[in-house]
């Protein structure tokens, strides 16, 4: 599946690496909420053990040129142990909602060990109602939100199959490269970037009227991108120091109900997802007293590049775009219209173009540069200057998925929190529903359960709005912040 031993990172992948710093840890993934009762732990421990071969990259930890020279490489790991990566939690009774988002706190409060491959399973027994959770956890440089698709493989099935479990394909690392092999390496990797450099060059020649409108547009995205460089993000507590602790809120809507909205209201399911979390934050600013009149705080906006036929492919192939979200529009309409406007903006501008062309030149420097000159080029990525926080928002599959038998039912992403960055929103679409999954420094969000209400208070919003009536049949009037109207605000969970 183009997963080699001896691999070599992207600049892309290499900067979540350079970013983990000052609590600020780079793991993404996914709470998975299944119906019934759990398998064993030595069931799903051979279930994943059957299908590792499909995904070799689980089975290989980084390994770092000496002195920083180049990126780092993916070697197998001839110390594999799958125990390592696969662990078991048991709530007490009743295993609330609240001990359950507690415990995903937990899973996703340290970094993982840069020693083993980076990912981690954590199975959650003891869920309210029948129901248990694997909770999935890996390093941003191994994966990216779409990649993060392909990992069901390793999880799950497309019938409700219990059958006997298959073996697993034998498996023979190869042997990890020497400090003298990594250098070499390294030096090749530096041989390869030259080369592409001279190619591209021959192609200019032969080319010039098409490589002179790339380069125009290139430059021009540079220039858009410097542009926003030079229109710093509003100061808000959303960015401040970050402590080791975390927190966790998820919740989860009915997608046909965003396609209601935007079929009414206008813009695209995505737009309508940035308006619920725009909504929810101006709530939550004005619960706090902060100052919304005029501020429109900045997001993190990952978008994938990854062609369909790469899906089984590991790795980030993503651009970042920056989107607004318009706290101080106090009509729901009127921040999706702003929203909407700002992305159909982004998407036709060349922004992308001018990001693209960043990274190309990060892999020039990450190769040909001193280490010492990488760090201005790392830290500049998910600066505060640029971003308030990471707002993700991926399709997933349509289609219900199963565990050993049992139905996924749930699905809440995570997202990663950036140094002074204490908020991530991540949202992904399965099975006609949009869960939202809200992950929090725990010191400056203490109340990110009522930030995760107010999501939920801004979709009955933009709802009312557009004339929807809510699942209950009544059409929602007044503020949308809980015990403010309708006694706990008419919210409606699930």
């Amino acid at each position: 599946m183009g997963q080699r031993h001896m691999d070599r990172l992207t600049s892309f992948d290499t900067s979540f690496l350079a970013n983990e710093k000052s609590n600020g840890h780079m793991a993404i993934g996914a709470v998975l909420v299944c119906e019934g009762e759990p398998p064993s732990h030595e069931e799903f421990l051979a279930s994943i053990r059957s299908r590792l071969h499909l995904l070799p990259r689980l089975r290989q930890r980084l390994a770092v040129p000496p002195l920083q020279l180049g990126r780092p490489f993916w070697v197998d790991h001839p110390e594999f142990d799958i125990h390592d990566h696969v662990r078991r939690t048991v709530l007490a009774a009743p295993g609330s909602q609240e001990q359950f988002h507690e415990a995903v706190a937990e899973t996703f409060a340290p970094p993982l060990n840069r020693s083993r491959p980076l990912w981690e399973l954590n199975l959650v027994e003891g869920l309210e109602r029948d129901r248990f959770a694997i909770v999935y956890k890996t390093h941003h440089a191994l994966a990216d939100g779409i990649s993060v698709v392909d990992i069901g493989v390793l999880l799950f099935d497309v019938e409700p199959v219990s059958g006997p479990i298959p073996g697993g394909a034998p498996w023979s690392p190869k042997t990890p490269p020497s400090r003298l092999g990594l250098i070499g390496r390294a030096f090749v990797g530096v041989g390869q970037t030259a080369r592409r450099g001279a190619r591209w060059l021959l192609a200019a020649v032969r080319h010039p009227r098409r490589a002179s409108r790339r380069a125009a547009n290139g430059a021009a995205g540079l220039w858009e991108v410097t542009w926003n460089l030079a229109r710093p993000a509003p100061k808000v507590p959303l960015n401040t120091d970050i402590s080791p602790h975390r927190c966790f809120y998820g919740t989860r809507s009915d997608l046909d109900e965003f396609k209601k909205i935007k079929n009414v209201l206008g813009g695209t399911v995505n737009d309508v997802s940035l308006a619920v979390a725009a909504g929810a934050l101006r709530n939550w600013m004005l619960d706090r007293d902060l100052e919304t009149d005029g501020i429109e705080l900045q997001a993190l906006v990952p978008v994938s590049v990854r062609a369909e036929n790469q899906h089984g492919e590991l790795g980030n192939m993503l651009t970042a775009m920056r989107g607004p979200l318009p706290v101080g529009i106090e009509d729901p309409v009127g921040r999706l219209q702003r929203i909407s406007e700002a992305m159909d903006a982004l998407k036709s501008s060349k922004q992308p173009l001018g990001a693209e062309a960043i990274w190309g030149l990060n892999d020039w420097f990450r190769d040909f540069a001193p280490p010492l000159l990488l760090g201005p080029t790392a830290a500049i990525n998910f600066s505060t200057r640029l971003f308030n926080l990471l707002v993700t928002n991926f399709p997933g599959p349509q289609v219900p998925f199963y565990v050993r038998g049992r139905e996924l039912v749930e699905v809440y992403p995570v997202g990663f929190l950036a140094k002074r960055h204490a908020l991530a929103i991540a949202i992904f679409s399965y099975n006609g529903s949009i869960g939202f999954g809200l992950l929090g420094d725990r010191e400056s969000l203490g109340d990110l359960d009522r930030l995760g209400s107010y999501i939920e208070g801004a979709v009955e919003e933009l709802r009312a709005a557009a004339g929807i009536a809510s699942p209950d049949g009544n059409q929602l009037e007044g503020d949308p912040r809980p015990g403010v109207a309708d006694g706990d605000g008419g919210l409606v969970r699930g």
